[in-house]
């Protein structure tokens, strides 16, 4: 009997639920059965009730940045009716808009309200780059690569591993980096520039352009596959022009914060 006690209370520090003595009774065995897969039902429920509130205050948290720094007008709310499906998942945000519409601040919002918001936010500007370089930019070099590369270099993927990489003006980038780039939106994987080495990522993309990405797929500028990978949900950011009531709202914050400086 105390050896008995002794495995009951080994088993049950190693993670055991219950603990029967043989020989078992078999209505005995059903019942704790069921006893022990109601508890478990019951704390599944629990953990979903206290993920859809989490959930629900970081979508109230998004509208609320949302509302600080672009406005309250519909076609802000209609954004926002759009992000409160997608914030909590990983998947993939195109964002097309003019130039200086906020296309970063919905970006940042997004990051910031997921489950990766403690990790990195790490935004490259496509445009900034000659093609040359990108390629070492977006995925490292290794030392020797080419010439000036005199050590290794981490590139942004890696950087945002765990959490969220910004790719803006993403249609600026050249044949070969799209198809370096649709392999880590499918696999995740690269290799660095000049390396054989597979480095593996997790992270989430969100991806902006101020050309609509349609037209330059039909007109044979943008990859096709690329393009249907990114556009897995596509928000299209609204010029200031078509939300006037939101002018008045920014023009004070911008007073306020000039006033502030």
């Amino acid at each position: 009997a105390v050896k008995d006690k002794e495995r009951a209370l080994e088993a049950l520090g190693m993670g055991a639920e219950d603990y029967i003595s043989k020989p078992a009774d078999v209505d005995t065995l059903i019942s704790r059965v069921r006893v022990m897969l109601r508890i478990r039902s019951l704390y599944e429920d629990l953990n979903l009730e206290r993920f859809g509130r989490r959930q629900a205050l970081k979508t109230l948290e998004m509208r609320r940045y949302l509302a600080r720094v672009m406005g309250g007008s519909g076609k802000v709310l209609e954004m926002a009716d759009v992000l409160d499906n997608v914030v909590s998942t990983d998947t993939t945000v195109l964002l097309e808009g003019e130039s200086g519409t906020g296309k970063s601040l919905l970006a940042e919002a997004i990051h910031l309200h997921s489950k990766r918001d403690q990790g990195p936010f790490v935004v490259v500007n496509c445009s900034a780059y000659p093609e040359t370089l990108l390629a070492s930019e977006l995925f490292g070099h290794e030392k020797g690569a080419f010439t000036g590369a005199i050590r290794r270099k981490v590139g942004r993927f890696e950087l945002a591993d765990g959490g969220t990489i910004f790719l803006d003006e993403i249609a600026e980038i050249s044949p070969l980096t799209q198809l370096a780039l649709l392999r880590v939106i499918q696999d995740r994987s690269f290799e660095r520039v000049g390396g054989e080495k597979t480095v593996v990522v997790d992270v989430r993309i969100v991806a902006a352009t101020n050309k609509p990405l349609r037209e330059m797929v039909e007109k044979g500028l943008f990859r096709e596959d690329l393009f249907y990978r990114l556009n897995v949900v596509r928000l299209e950011v609204p010029p200031l022009r078509s939300r006037n009531e939101d002018i008045p709202f920014l023009a004070n914050q911008f007073l306020q914060s000039h006033a502030e400086k």
